[in-house]
């Protein structure tokens, strides 16, 4: 994921204009959450946010694509800001490991909207030239990619390949953004248990 920091509005953007912009994404969310993106339009997002013309959105926003990376930014930067300080409150690299795997499950439980709205963008946005609207982060693998490999240094985990086993915790996280996508009341909190339990054997014992 990539973090944005908010010292404030953006050289160049009022407060009015920031909050409106705001005001517009939240709005978006709900309305991909509800309606998914292909019925999501403009017109729409302008009735949930209570404003009186379309013309308002395209004023911030050059066009359905570039509303649709807000969001996204929007959804990445609140689970950032959401799980950062759960991690932070632990110390060593097995509670870290399930640290990050349970915040990120909980963010899910308690921001549903987001995730939905996530999930129906990566499925079906679509640049002018058909390439995915969004991709997956590179980052956040190089961060856990890196967190095993210093902890097979530290004698913490044992001996894995660490690309491998980042990318398999991310899909399996992953993964349950789309079961909460099918299955709104789904209990992720044993999701997430379970998930911490598999990763724990197979990060420091061998696998049966």
């Amino acid at each position: 994921m990539r973090v944005t920091e908010n010292a404030g509005p953006p050289a160049g953007r009022s407060v009015t204009a920031t909050a409106r912009r705001a005001q517009i994404v939240g709005a978006a969310i709900e309305a991909i959450a509800e309606l998914g993106y292909a019925q999501t339009s403009f017109a729409k997002i302008a009735a949930r946010a209570g404003i009186s013309s379309t013309r308002l959105i395209s004023y911030h926003f050059a066009g359905k694509d570039d509303l649709m990376r807000a969001v996204v930014d929007e959804a990445t930067t609140a689970a950032v800001a959401f799980i950062r300080p759960r991690i932070a409150a632990v110390a060593g690299r097995a509670a870290v490991l399930a640290a990050y795997i349970e915040a990120n499950l909980e963010f899910m439980s308690t921001h549903p909207a987001h995730i939905r709205a996530l999930v129906d963008i990566a499925v079906n946005a679509r640049t002018p030239d058909g390439a995915p609207l969004t991709v997956q982060d590179g980052p956040a693998l190089e961060l856990l990619e890196r967190h095993f490999r210093d902890g097979q240094a530290e004698g913490v985990f044992r001996d894995f390949d660490p690309r491998v086993m980042a990318v398999s915790l991310r899909a399996s996280i992953d993964a349950a953004a789309g079961v909460l996508a099918r299955e709104p009341g789904a209990d992720l909190t044993a999701y997430g248990t379970e998930l911490v339990g598999i990763f724990e054997r197979a990060t420091q014992g061998e696998m049966s």
